[in-house]
């Protein structure tokens, strides 16, 4: 089950009090102070990880406490500092706060971590206050308490392409004739129920990503249809394939209610480098297949690329112009 979004209650460990004890040593009956510090409460420490894809796990559990420190002992000794919680997350999790919705970190790379929330500082014994005038002090310091919050893991996929049409436009098709990704491909709307990641190889030894997400209607970002609760995947992808099929009355209508979609929904998307295929052409004659590589569509960024998955035509024209676009525009 895939799992773009979880709410979590975290809590630092405290500190532990510092001591309050004194020298008790044969032939020194009245000692100084001895007691040590306290232990440093246990951070919550939120991890990226590249073997992961859902925040599902966060469903069933929902509470996570780091150990608090110890107190501190006689002798100077200082207590123990409290274990840190690791939390793994998937490449491209954002982490908000729940109340003020502002962006803690966004861990969009293997291996990136951030200190959500601080252990408290272990208290002083009473060794360190003495003084002069106060040799025999009786008192120590309590432990800080660990920070607690309630966040927000908000999970975007990381992709180099995001594919984008209406359902059945043939996205799912595509990224499973282009890439190892193998989504559920069927006659009717909404085969695609949540976002599907393909990697495609080109050539030997480089490679891409492309997001697929569920069809988009018009009304998507009001809440209609699948796709408006996955459109923020392609947010982060510098790069937009609009897929728009052969059998379509008015090609440039199919494309501007994709765009108008997604402006609605963000103006980020509306911005990105725009590249348009008409798919399923197997299904038109070959003559209205060669009028189709003259046609322009307006606001796009590409000629149209006439593609079929069922029979591979213009399959490795389509794969040449999406490594050349991402190239062009920075995203390797």
């Amino acid at each position: 089950m895939f799992i773009d979004y979880a709410e979590i209650d975290i809590k630092a460990g405290d500190g532990g009090c510092g001591a309050v004890t004194f020298r008790r040593e044969k032939y020194v009956p009245r000692g100084g102070p001895s007691g040590g510090n306290g232990g440093k409460g246990g951070d919550i420490i939120i991890e990226a990880q590249h073997n992961l894809s859902t925040l599902l796990d966060f469903r069933y559990k929902k509470h996570y406490n780091a150990e608090d420190g110890n107190p501190g002992a006689r002798s100077l000794k200082d207590g123990k500092s409290g274990s840190d919680v690791l939390i793994k997350v998937p490449i491209g999790t954002i982490v908000k706060d729940s109340l003020s919705q502002n962006i803690f970190g966004d861990l969009d790379e293997d291996g990136k971590r951030i200190i959500i929330a601080k252990g408290g500082k272990g208290g002083k014994g009473n060794s360190n206050f003495a003084t002069s005038t106060n040799q025999t002090p009786r008192y120590a310091e309590p432990g800080k308490l660990g920070e607690a919050k309630k966040i927000i893991l908000e999970l975007k996929l990381l992709a180099d392409i995001g594919l984008v049409g209406f359902p059945n436009a043939g996205k799912s098709t595509l990224i499973s004739k282009i890439s190892s990704a193998r989504p559920k491909i069927a006659d009717y709307p909404f085969t695609t129920l949540e976002p599907v990641l393909g990697i495609v190889k080109y050539k030997d030894f480089q490679s891409f990503t492309v997001a697929d997400i569920p069809g988009i209607i018009e009304g998507a970002h009001e809440g209609k249809g699948l796709g408006h609760k996955f459109l923020k995947h392609i947010e982060r992808t510098k790069i937009l394939l609009f897929l728009i099929e052969a059998t379509s009355e008015n090609f440039q209508k199919d494309f501007n209610i994709l765009v108008n979609e997604l402006k609605s929904f963000s103006p980020i998307l509306a911005d990105k480098l725009k590249l348009v295929a008409i798919t399923k052409i197997d299904l038109i004659e070959n003559e209205d297949v060669k009028k189709l590589t003259k046609r322009k569509i307006k606001n796009a960024d590409s000629s149209l690329i006439p593609i079929s998955s069922a029979t591979n035509q213009g399959i490795s024209e389509l794969i040449d112009l999406m490594w050349n676009s991402i190239t062009k525009n920075g995203s390797k």
